[in-house]
């Protein structure tokens, strides 16, 4: 601690000098649609070097982030700001408002705790400033509580709105493609059927029910042979096509929220019947097969290294001796750059094991892998207790070795994990001839 002598004739008691602040600039757009009218980030970052300008503060730092604050440990940037704090890199944080900082009770936790151990001198917003004593660490509490407050009620109040919205038989969202929201004020939150796209949309049923087309056929006849694009001006995706295929919403009822087993009678008007809809549903599980419209794990994370496309997959199914069927994912250029784009595919098994052989050249988000191999040793704790009861302790393992852990997860870990895994990822990971690159 920095001490001054004490002037001449008062007593040789030392006393202690003002602590220098060094702060960082935190610009935070909130996700939030209620918010939207709120200072953009240029904006915030405008006023705030104003601020330090008139008053002399010294801004040594600048983070901006656009991550919602409802969550605990969701943002990376503000994430990095507290472990810069810890590490005595700054101790002051100038930012808009409080709730800049956080809504929600964990990290405003964390701030204060920081506050508390003296890492933190000073946060200073626009109108107010919070500094580390009692009054000014409670008042701070306090309106990190409010934000937390309106949090709440927003959600149970949109939450509540929503269900009277579909119980109406009013679809809540954006409608699927073939149907467009009813811009009418009169008619708000209606949806009626798409004038240029609902026609071809149950073209897309009759031909898999009647002239048993397969999915890719009617992928290939939306692409190349009539060009259809959705309302966002894209070609509709294969697993897109096999969702439209399995949305009962287009003969008149839908279930929200999904896999909640909540259905309700829709007024928008129906492109097909129930016949014809039951029919699909039969000719999709031919041959014991059900396709699935679901996120492959590695898709719109990495590039073709040739033309600069997104890495699309494809599902194959064989039949087996025994009966069964094996499934085989493929990963290839995704031709969206490039039409004519010789890129290989690459088995997914194959594409795992050259990222396990290069993840020691990966550069990773190491705080954003240890928050994820927490969670997962949480988890595991867990259900020792409850399930198997074993009582232990949750230890940190912070001398766990990260990569190893990835290496697990992308042999083991579920396709939403492998992607989460794949999140944390600095590197940019391309694929060129079926081999594995990295810049």
């Amino acid at each position: 601690m920095n001490t001054i002598q004490a002037p001449v004739g008062f007593p040789a008691k030392q006393i202690q000098a003002p602590v220098r602040v060094r702060y960082c600039l935190y610009a935070r757009k909130s996700t939030e649609s209620e918010e939207r009218q709120v200072l953009s980030i240029d904006s915030q970052i405008k006023e705030m070097l104003q601020l330090a300008e008139r008053e002399g503060l010294e801004v040594v730092a600048m983070k901006r982030e656009s991550h919602s604050a409802k969550e605990t440990g969701q943002r990376p940037v503000f994430n990095e700001i507290v472990e810069e704090i810890k590490s005595g890199k700054y101790n002051g944080i100038l930012t808009w408002a409080p709730d800049r900082i956080s809504r929600n009770a964990g990290d405003l936790g964390r701030i204060v705790d920081l506050m508390d151990a003296g890492c933190l001198q000073d946060i200073r917003t626009f109108s107010q400033s919070f500094r580390n004593n009692p009054n000014e660490k409670f008042l701070l509490t306090i309106l990190g509580g409010q934000a937390k407050l309106e949090n709440d009620n927003r959600g149970i109040n949109v939450k509540r709105g929503l269900r009277t919205r579909v119980e109406m038989g009013l679809w809540p969202t954006t409608p699927p493609t073939g149907y467009l929201t009813q811009k009418n004020m009169e008619k708000k939150c209606q949806v009626i059927v798409d004038p240029e796209r609902g026609s071809i949309i149950k073209k897309i049923f009759e031909k898999m029910a009647y002239e048993k087309w397969s999915g890719r056929r009617i992928h290939h006849w939306l692409k190349f042979d009539i060009n259809f694009k959705t309302v966002g001006n894209k070609n509709l995706a294969l697993s897109n096509i096999f969702r439209t295929l399995q949305n009962p919403f287009y003969y008149g009822i839908f279930e929200y929220p999904r896999k909640s087993g909540n259905w309700y009678q829709g007024k928008h008007e129906s492109l097909i019947t129930k016949e014809l809809f039951d029919l699909v549903q039969i000719q999709l599980k031919r041959d014991g097969i059900t396709r699935q419209s679901h996120e492959f794990a590695f898709t719109k994370l990495m590039t073709c290294g040739a033309c600069g496309s997104g890495i699309s997959a494809e599902e194959k199914y064989k039949p087996r001796k025994d009966g069964t069927t094996a499934r085989y994912v493929y990963y290839g250029c995704g031709r969206s750059k490039n039409h004519q784009c010789k890129g290989v595919y690459l088995r997914e098994e194959e594409l795992i094991e050259q990222l396990i052989e290069m993840l020691d050249q990966i550069d990773i988000n190491q705080l954003g892998m240890q928050m994820k191999f927490e969670e997962e040793l949480k988890r595991f704790n867990k259900f020792q207790r409850g399930v198997l009861g074993i009582a232990n302790k949750s230890a940190m393992h912070t001398d766990v070795d990260l990569k190893t852990y990835a290496k697990y997860t992308l042999k083991e870990g579920t396709s939403e994990e492998k992607r989460e895994l794949m999140g944390c990822f600095k590197s940019k990971i391309k694929i060129t001839k079926g081999v594995v690159t990295i810049e």
